[in-house]
């Protein structure tokens, strides 16, 4: 599911680089995860992308791994029978109306006291616990709503970040505002209406950000993994 967009300036962004240490510990002010994971796969031959296994594993519980510590963790989307964690699951109404609308009913199930809240797509099989932990104090230490990585070409990845709930929750109520509804709504849309940190990846291995739209992507995946 890729949701980013080229390089721009544009208020309400900040760019930072972090050179991160191993685990940050749990946020006290509570921390869920949402997992968007629709989306037809149409570049992958309408495959179940999130069901896909990389290393042994597929790639929607890679992504649920590196939020083991979230509570809840909400899957936006089909959540096979066979997945070895607990999670929440819920869907968008009417069905395919895109990632704004599947945040929507994600954040419907986090708690209003929960602090700060993982937005993520389910084919992100490098992703890793502690490249959360950077993107949580990146959120903490930054005066911004959230916070993002940004690729090596400058473009951020929207749909691996770490939000505050408050925040995100307002945005997307300000947005069907204006809209009339989120059917449709891209999260570029949505982003007009957050102030945003960006983060380098600059620790050895793979992109912890990297997504998978082809069979291409997904043996690049497979052959970092390894």
């Amino acid at each position: 599911m890729r949701q980013s967009e080229r390089p721009r300036e544009a208020i309400g962004t900040s760019a930072v680089t972090l050179v991160s240490g191993p685990g940050y510990g749990t946020y006290v002010g509570g921390f869920a995860a949402v997992v968007l994971a629709g989306g037809a796969g149409r570049r992958m031959g309408g495959a179940d992308k999130p069901t896909l296994p990389v290393a042994g594993q597929s790639m929607l519980t890679r992504v649920l791994a590196a939020v083991h510590d979230a509570d809840p963790r909400v899957v936006v989307g089909r959540v096979p029978p066979d997945l070895p964690v607990h999670v929440h699951s819920t869907r968008e109404e009417p069905p395919g109306g895109g990632p704004v609308a599947a945040t929507a009913a994600g954040l419907a199930l986090v708690p209003k006291d929960v602090t700060l809240t993982a937005l993520l797509a389910a084919d992100l099989p490098l992703l890793t616990g502690e490249a959360i932990d950077v993107l949580r104090l990146t959120v903490e230490s930054a005066p911004m709503q959230g916070a993002v990585y940004r690729d090596s070409d400058g473009r951020r990845q929207l749909l691996c970040g770490v939000w505050r709930t408050a925040a995100l929750r307002d945005a997307v109520d300000r947005l069907s505002a204006e809209r009339g509804g989120l059917h449709g709504a891209s999260v570029h849309e949505l982003m007009e209406y957050l102030r945003v940190a960006e983060v380098s990846w600059r620790r050895p291995g793979p992109p912890p950000w990297f997504d998978c739209d082809t069979d291409d992507d997904l043996r690049t995946a497979e052959e970092w993994a390894r």
